[in-house]
């Protein structure tokens, strides 16, 4: 496929201040991954700036290879035991309100890291009992006894990503099942109905509109609560390529039509990231549009 050029939309100015420096560097002292610098996020800059990250759990390399993804694939390192502690004093020092937690996925892990998810909760909780606790995890392999741990940690919100609609699935997600996704979102709902769930997608990977909101109704049939729509940006020539920058308008009708079909929020544009301005989106201060940075 022809490569496609970046509209005007999509170019971001660089930022950077002491900030930047500044979260680097503690980053660095602690040994911690974030996934904005393991998948090359657009955004990080301007959320390192901001003295914000979302934490990547369980080391920088994953087991599986999704065709969208920048993070390593390989055979990942052992579980380090003081990572909770860690990310909890990163917490601190960052001053950080709301805290997104994620990791790459671990299918060689019995319980796919659950437990480990369910220790950074408890060390956090620890530290400072006041910060919301968001969640981005894994499939788990729809293993429900390792998604109950993480449950009965009962952070403030759980996020898992549909990513894409059902029919992309054996190109872009060919380890993950989307059925067993949306199953995932139900049983947090039946398990703790005080937990927020939260979803995303990306879109330019060849979708059509009807299956956009076929996959918005798929969610809400789970009570999904909270999602985020943004666009699919290829980190290389190697990956999944971009088939169409949607533009700013398209995504308004998203929100749109995600709020209608019942979302508590929603958050599309094409900057629009999982965990990007996540305590804006929780605090409902941000509300999609054509400028959508949630």
């Amino acid at each position: 496929m022809a490569h496609i050029p970046k509209p005007e939309w999509l170019r971001k100015p660089i930022q950077g201040d002491k900030n930047l420096t500044y979260v680097r560097r503690i980053l660095s002292d602690l040994k911690l991954h974030t996934v904005c610098q393991e998948a090359a996020c657009p955004n990080t800059m301007e959320c390192f700036s901001s003295k914000t990250a979302t934490f990547m759990l369980l080391g920088s390399v994953c087991t599986r290879n999704c065709a969208f993804c920048n993070v390593t694939t390989g055979s990942p390192s052992p579980v380090d035991p003081d990572e909770p502690r860690r990310v909890a004093e990163g917490v601190k020092a960052l001053g950080l309100q709301h805290v997104v937690v994620t990791s790459v996925t671990r299918d060689d892990l019995p319980d796919g890291g659950a437990a480990h998810f369910a220790e950074v909760i408890k060390a956090i909780r620890e530290l400072d009992s006041e910060v919301v606790i968001e969640v981005l995890i894994p499939d788990f392999k729809g293993d429900e006894t390792a998604l109950n741990l993480v449950i009965e940690a009962h952070p403030d919100v759980i996020n898992h990503n549909v990513e894409t609609i059902n029919r992309l699935y054996s190109t872009v997600r060919p380890q993950a099942e989307y059925n067993q996704s949306l199953e995932l979102l139900r049983r947090v709902r039946e398990k703790d109905p005080s937990i927020l769930t939260k979803s995303g997608l990306m879109v330019g990977l060849g979708e059509k509109k009807e299956e956009v909101f076929n996959l918005l109704l798929d969610l809400r049939d789970q009570d999904c609560d909270l999602l985020t729509i943004g666009q699919y940006l290829a980190p290389s020539r190697q990956h999944h390529p971009v088939v169409e920058y949607v533009h700013p308008d398209v995504f308004e009708e998203y929100r749109k039509k995600a709020l209608e079909f019942g979302f508590l929020e929603a958050a599309s544009g094409p900057f629009v990231r999982s965990s990007y301005h996540a305590k804006e989106m929780i605090e409902n201060r941000i509300i999609g549009g054509n400028n959508a940075t949630s």
